[in-house]
């Protein structure tokens, strides 16, 4: 992989956890619930020209 290829990927994924972290604020904060409760969560990534659907999932504690 070149250098310009890894800047523009983590450019995309920091601009993925920046407004992912933004949207799930604003969701939290709309619902007006969040001390105590827990969120499960799923990100998923596609790139249909290679195929991949990646997907991460987790839990967010409040």
């Amino acid at each position: 992989m070149n250098d310009d290829f890894n800047m523009s990927m983590r450019k995309f994924l920091k601009q993925v956890g920046v407004t992912s972290q933004q949207a799930i604020e604003n969701a939290v904060r709309e619902a007006g619930a969040s001390e105590g409760k827990s969120f499960n969560v799923k990100a998923v990534i596609v790139i249909e020209e290679l195929g991949l659907e990646h997907v991460v999932e987790g839990e967010i504690k409040g």
